[in-house]
């Protein structure tokens, strides 16, 4: 085997170890993740609809830092500020 080939080998095992301590990072008692199309059928029974914009990435970061520190979705954070907004 080649040097290289031994390096790739290598690379590819951290690599595989990185994936698998990803997945192992949830906090304990977490509900488990929804899956989209139920995620999808939450949404429509609670009236809600996508709606994509675009906006400059230093205000989607506020909004995001603001989320976080408020400890709330981005999309409750988002409605808020809108309702606010609207009047």
């Amino acid at each position: 085997m080649k040097k290289t080939d031994l390096y790739k080998n290598d690379r590819l095992k951290v690599v595989a170890q990185m994936k698998h301590a990803a997945g192992a990072r949830t906090t304990l008692g977490a509900a488990p993740p929804v899956d989209r199309k139920e995620q999808r059928r939450l949404d429509q029974e609670r009236g809600l609809v996508p709606f994509a914009v675009k906006i400059d990435s230093a205000l989607a970061a506020r909004l995001r830092d603001l989320a976080t520190e408020r400890e709330m979705s981005l999309n409750e954070l988002t409605d808020e500020l809108l309702r606010k907004a609207l009047g």
